[in-house]
Order: structure tokens, then C-alpha cells, then sequence
């Protein structure tokens, strides 16, 4: 990667490189209407930034990875981590539309040419939202291979039953992968297989054997639990080979944890420029806090740590674009940004003081949102676990 390092009147910047400056300014003129109020007047309400998607939609920038003959950019997932890290470096949240790139890692790598002809234009040009993504449950959590939800083939269709939770914008989509089991896991040789992935037309399916219900939470996730309860969906509706489900959606999961892992160094962005101006304009025993050391070096450590994290992010993108296996460097992205991501938060909520509390700063809002990735969409004890295994070779440790 051709980078450097460089500093403006502004502040220090990230690491250049296949940065996609275009992309950036676009969305970066798109975010400036989505001020701090836009966003504190939805976190109070707990509801739908539905203005800001629309606009992104409207931009073409939710298209970014869908191909072109699809009516979508065909552009790379290091796009996608541009147009994501922007939207949070500017006090946006990019969570209310960002499952429908991470999902594209499934059905564009799985899905059959009929289901892509079927929706992607569709969901291109907004006409269709694919937002949903339903695989966590209440009794299983992470341990995805031992999910209950189950998917009987009972003549020309399967019958699902279970429930999912923590299915963010379930409410705002048309679209759900929904994973189930298809085989029983006391009938399969290892603890992956028999799984299945649904393509779940949502217009249909509420009503008619799923329920959705809001869940309420510390942020604005628009998050939700969905019951199914004899549930009938089409075998046009499975995505590749029953069975094999939990292989495909290693793809979704790999693209969401790099496309967070970018939204995570955005925040970071947020935070340090947010902790510089403030600690150069407020002076306190007549000069600038941000000559004190104990201001000062939080500061910098964070920003350090943040161009480290964001080397990772591009290495992970980069392999996921070439279609190399990429868990190990996903995960550690992931784990990195958002870990660097949360101590800017924390300088940043430092150096502010008091001032932090405040809402009309949107620090506060900003920290309670940068926590989540900590723990979402999977967290670093077991991302550590996998590399204990994964990667180092020791005995698996859940």
C-alpha cells in the first residue's frame, strides 16, 4: 500500500492510500445537513433516520457493492469501508443501512442468478431494503451452530420455527437472511453443517407466521426480535445448497466485521478531532488544556493506536476483495478499531469534562454507540478465542 502520514490546519488526517477521496467528499457534503440535533431528536424518540438513508440511497452510495448490471456501482468492499468511516467520522451513524452492504457478502457470493435478478436491482435503487440479518437467538447467542430456529421441507416448502433477537431494522427492511437448521445437530458429523440461509421476503412473511417486535436498548439500533411460528417459505427462498448455510454466511459475517471495523475508525476520527479542537480552544489557569500532559497524551495514544487499527481494516479489505481467506484478519480488525475507537471515546469524554454530559455536544450519544462494537457483532474474548485457535494452533477454548 502507497501511504503516508500527513497533517493539516484542520488537524492530523488518517493514512492515505486507495483512499477514495471522491467518495469521501460526496458523502461528506451528504452527512452536512445530518447535524448533531437531526441525530439527538431520532436518539430521543428511538426512531428511523429514514431522511439520512433515503439520501444515501438517493446517491447511490447503498449500491456501492452491488455489480453493475445490477444497477449498483460494482465497487470494492475498501469502497464501501470509505463511504461507512466518512458517514461516522462526520457524527452520523451509518448502522440504520449498513447490513444491506455486509448481506451483499452472502448473496453475491451464494445467492442464485435468479434471486439476484429478482432483488438487487431493487434493492439498488432503494426500492427494496435489505437491512435485516437474522441469526442471533436468545438461548444460543454466539454459538451459532447450535441455533434452534428450525427449517422442516415439508413437500414443496419449508416450515420454520423459532425466534430471533437483536435483529436490527427488522422494521425498516423487506428483505431478511434468516439462518436455520435444516438437519438436527445430533444428525450431522460436525457442529457447521445442516445449517441453512434464507433469502425472507418480509412484505409477505409479517402476518402470515413471523412477528416482529421493537426492542428497547441504550442506543438508537432499531433493533428487534422476530417470533416465526410455522412460517412457509418458497425453496426459491434458500440460498445455495441446504445445508451449507453456515459456510455462506462466513462472507456476511467477514464483510460486516471489516465494515464496522471502518465505521469504528470513523468514530475514532470523530473522537480526536472533537478531543484537539477543544483542547486547544478551552483554557483553564490561563492556557489551553490541551498543553497539560494528562489531556495531551490520551489524545495521542488514541490516535496512534487508531492508525494502527485502520492498517489492519485496509489488509482485511484489501484480502476480502481478492477472495482469500480473510476470518482471522476480519476479526482482528474488528477488535482493533473498535477498541481504538472506544479509548478516543474516553479521551475525548475526559478532555470535555463536564461538558461531555452534555447533549448538544453529541459526545455522549457518539460513546454510548461506539461501546456497542466492543460486544457487536461479536466480541473480543471471542475474537481472541479464535485467534488462540484459529491462528496460533492451542486447543479450542468454547
Amino acid at each position: 500500500m502507497d501511504g503516508q502520514n500527513l497533517s493539516d490546519a484542520d488537524g492530523p488526517t488518517m493514512l492515505i492510500g486507495e483512499d477514495w477521496p471522491e467518495i469521501r467528499e460526496s458523502v461528506s457534503r451528504i452527512c452536512e445537513p445530518f447535524d448533531n440535533d437531526y441525530w439527538m431528536k431520532l436518539d430521543d424518540a428511538s426512531e428511523y433516520p429514514d431522511k439520512f438513508v433515503q439520501a444515501l440511497t438517493d446517491a447511490g452510495y447503498l449500491a456501492t457493492l452491488i455489480p453493475e448490471e445490477f444497477g449498483g456501482s460494482g465497487l470494492p468492499i475498501s469502497a464501501a469501508c470509505a463511504v461507512l468511516e466518512t458517514i461516522h467520522a462526520a457524527g452520523c451513524n451509518a448502522a440504520a443501512c449498513h447490513a444491506q452492504m455486509y448481506t451483499m457478502g452472502t448473496v453475491l457470493r451464494h445467492g442464485s442468478d435468479e434471486q439476484k435478478q429478482k432483488f438487487l436491482p431493487g434493492i439498488a435503487t432503494g426500492e427494496l431494503r435489505m437491512q435485516a440479518f437474522g441469526v442471533t437467538e436468545p438461548t444460543t447467542g454466539s454459538d451459532t451452530t447450535q441455533l434452534k430456529t428450525k427449517a422442516v421441507r415439508e413437500g414443496n416448502q419449508y416450515v420454520v420455527n423459532g425466534q430471533k433477537v437483536w435483529t436490527s431494522r427488522a422494521l425498516q427492511s423487506d428483505l431478511m437472511l434468516l439462518l436455520a437448521r435444516t438437519t438436527p445437530a445430533d444428525e450431522v458429523k460436525r457442529r457447521s453443517d445442516g445449517v441453512s440461509v434464507f433469502l425472507v421476503d418480509l412484505r409477505e412473511a409479517v402476518g402470515n407466521g413471523l412477528e416482529i417486535r421493537k426492542l428497547d436498548a441504550a442506543i438508537n439500533h432499531n433493533t428487534c426480535e422476530v417470533f416465526m411460528d410455522n412460517l412457509k417459505l418458497a425453496p426459491d427462498t434458500l440460498i445455495g445448497e441446504e445445508g451449507r448455510g453456515f459456510k455462506y454466511i462466513l462472507d456476511g459475517m467477514n464483510a460486516e466485521r471489516i465494515l464496522i471495523a471502518a465505521e469504528s475508525i470513523g468514530d475514532a476520527k470523530f473522537f480526536i478531532k472533537k478531543s484537539i479542537d477543544y483542547a486547544n480552544d478551552r483554557v483553564v489557569f490561563g492556557s489551553p488544556i490541551g498543553k497539560n500532559q494528562g489531556v495531551q497524551f490520551p489524545i495521542a495514544r488514541a490516535y496512534a493506536e487508531a492508525q494502527a487499527a485502520e492498517m489492519m481494516v485496509r489488509k482485511a479489505a484489501a484480502m476480502f476483495d481478492q477472495g482469500v481467506p480473510c476470518g482471522a484478519e476480519a476479526n482482528m480488525a474488528k477488535m482493533l478499531a473498535s477498541e481504538a475507537a472506544w479509548k478516543a471515546a474516553e479521551a475525548c469524554m475526559q478532555t470535555h469534562g463536564g461538558f461531555a454530559f452534555a447533549k448538544e455536544y453529541g459526545i455522549e450519544r457518539k460513546w454510548r454507540e461506539t461501546r456497542l462494537y466492543q460486544i457487536a457483532p461479536i466480541s473480543t474474548n471471542l475474537i481472541l478465542g479464535y485467534i488462540g485457535q484459529h491462528v496460533l494452533g492451542m486447543p479450542r477454548s468454547y
